[in-house]
């Protein structure tokens, strides 16, 4: 007969002097209990400091130490990342065959360089396997599985080499980089006028407006062109409990649209051809 989720009510019914209160009984382990709690607790109420979901985290990789760090992440109210730091500093011990429990209850393994092997293996073997077959043989996903058929069509490794492996492509890459983080750094912040201006014009361009690629990223601009009052506004009402998840993705955000334009700066180099805009369109450029 312990609460684990309602004693603020139960309290102000006490309090009615109500004699009975409808519950929900729950039937499992003190650990799954304490999951429940905190499942609930992040999700409605007086949310919980960082500090205590931190602390929650930290137990539930002790008591449920085969679940992935999202699946504890959804739990606690954290990033995956600070459940994976947490984990990296507990002496929680991995069950199973190096094996997590991920959100959607499917089992996957930690390691999936075993897996990408496997399915390696079965498609030498037996090239006519669908990707559910070969995912649900090697334990990995269907979306792995077609990687790595990929990978092995193309003759390539079906690991993909660690970041910072391959050097002898990147020195192209690294000097289109340095010069797009120079430009960026010394052009000034455009006003946001401009910024609608250059999307408009974006959009009278019959290349972007009449296929469905090209629409996509006039949506995708034009999301983006907020005023500061506006962006300031946004940034004053995210809830506390959420701004860590919020801040994470607002930085990948950022890094995905840096990662855009570097190759299409790239790619603008290896075409040999020269932009028709003037300096000023190109800082403008930089700065979308």
């Amino acid at each position: 007969m312990r609460v684990v989720d309602g004693a603020h009510r139960l309290r102000a019914a006490e309090l009615r002097g109500d004699t009975t209160i409808r519950v929900r009984f729950f039937d499992g382990s003190k650990a799954d209990a304490f999951v429940l709690a905190v499942g609930s607790n992040i999700a409605h109420g007086l949310p919980l400091s960082m500090a205590d979901r931190k602390s929650a985290a930290a137990r539930i990789i002790v008591s449920h130490p085969q679940w992935s760090d999202r699946m504890i992440a959804s739990v606690s109210g954290v990033s995956a990342g600070t459940v994976a730091e947490i984990r990296r500093r507990t002496s929680a011990e991995d069950v199973g065959s190096g094996s997590r429990i991920g959100q959607d209850g499917r089992v996957r393994p930690i390691n999936r360089a075993a897996g990408r092997e496997l399915a390696s293996r079965l498609i030498t073997a037996n090239p006519g396997l669908s990707l559910r077959q070969i995912a649900r043989a090697a334990g990995i996903s269907p979306e792995t599985a077609r990687d790595v058929r990929n990978r092995m069509s193309r003759g390539e490794d079906p690991l993909p080499k660690p970041r910072g492996a391959v050097e002898a492509a990147g020195s192209r890459r690294a000097e289109v980089l340095s010069r797009a983080t120079a430009g960026a750094a010394a052009a000034e912040v455009v006003p946001v006028a401009e910024r609608l201006a250059a999307v408009h014009r974006l959009k009278s361009d019959p290349a972007l407006r009449f296929n469905e690629t090209g629409r996509r990223l006039l949506r995708l601009l034009n999301v983006n062109m907020l005023s500061a009052e506006e962006w300031q506004e946004i940034i004053e009402n995210v809830p506390p409990h959420c701004s860590s998840i919020v801040a994470r993705l607002a930085r990948e955000c950022a890094g995905m649209w840096d990662e855009i334009a570097v190759r299409v700066d790239l790619q603008l180099a290896q075409s040999g051809t020269q932009p028709r805009a003037s300096k000023q369109r190109e800082s403008l450029v930089g700065q979308l």
